[in-house]
């Protein structure tokens, strides 16, 4: 049986290209977190985002992906070398978590009826 009253607050995912740092390392598994009110606040007074608001995508993923690779410090500056492939799918996959709930799914075996949890495929894995 699976308690429904747990929620999940952080979620894996593998990027489907992966961002390669400045010393030319490429990171592809990452965990993002589920986002909160402050971090809508801090993206909405972001200069940047102000200034060209599909910049506040960037901003918000850089506050709720808490690592990326073996990398922790997750910034704006580090996220614009992403692949648009990448972003576009950070953006469904943040988008399938905070929306739409979890990005996981339980299931059941039909033959040994065993309880289990299936993440959602998302565009472009």
């Amino acid at each position: 049986m699976t308690n429904d009253n747990i929620i999940h607050t952080e979620f894996e995912f593998i990027l489907p290209r992966g961002l390669v740092d400045a010393e030319g390392n490429l990171h592809r598994h990452g965990v993002m977190r589920l986002a909160i009110a402050k971090d809508e606040i801090i993206v909405q007074k972001n200069r940047a985002a102000q200034d060209n608001s599909g910049y506040g995508v960037i901003v918000m993923l850089s506050r709720v992906i808490t690592k990326l690779g073996n990398l922790t410090e997750i910034t704006p500056d580090l996220l614009e070398n992403l692949f648009s492939k990448d972003l576009a799918y950070l953006r469904e996959f943040y988008n399938r978590i905070n929306q739409q709930g979890d990005a996981y799914i339980p299931v059941q075996c039909p033959q040994c009826q065993n309880q289990f949890q299936v993440e959602l495929a998302l565009a472009g894995e």
